[in-house]
């Protein structure tokens, strides 16, 4: 098995992306890596800001998604400090957070649609093409 020494796991922070967790949990033992946990949470379409309220449900989206990454980092013993929680675009985000981390593998979530996109998954085939380190896709159900 190749060695990793620090692995990204993007998550959608679904329950039904736990056979990704486990996939990254198990990876990151068994090489002693260190594990970092990442969700990004997309902007509001510019549509959106033209309602009352756009701006207050983007900040509840993503106190929502530091509560549930909190509870992740309880559930996989990552700390706070390699938690991160963002909004912006997911496959920009991961990438950014990839390379500004070092990081030698990334582990996403796969439960594609349509085309390429229906053996990986939008977010999961832009991380591989564009990833300057090894990716490893984890193919889950909805």
């Amino acid at each position: 098995m190749r060695m990793y020494h620090h692995i990204l796991l993007a998550t959608d922070l679904t329950p039904a992306s736990h056979p990704v967790v486990k996939k990254a949990m198990e990876l990151s033992k068994g090489c002693g890596a260190k594990l970092t946990l990442i969700h990004t949470v997309e902007h509001l379409p510019n549509y959106a800001y033209g309602y009352t309220g756009a701006v207050d449900i983007e900040k509840e989206l993503l106190d929502a998604a530091k509560e549930s990454m909190s509870k992740l980092g309880e559930e996989t013993h990552v700390p706070e400090a390699d938690q991160i929680v963002e909004s912006g675009p997911p496959k920009a985000r991961i990438l950014d957070a990839a390379e500004e981390l070092a990081v030698d593998l990334i582990i996403v979530g796969s439960h594609g649609r349509h085309g390429v996109q229906r053996l990986l998954g939008s977010t999961a085939a832009s991380v591989l093409h564009g990833a300057k380190c090894d990716v490893l896709t984890v193919r889950y159900k909805d």
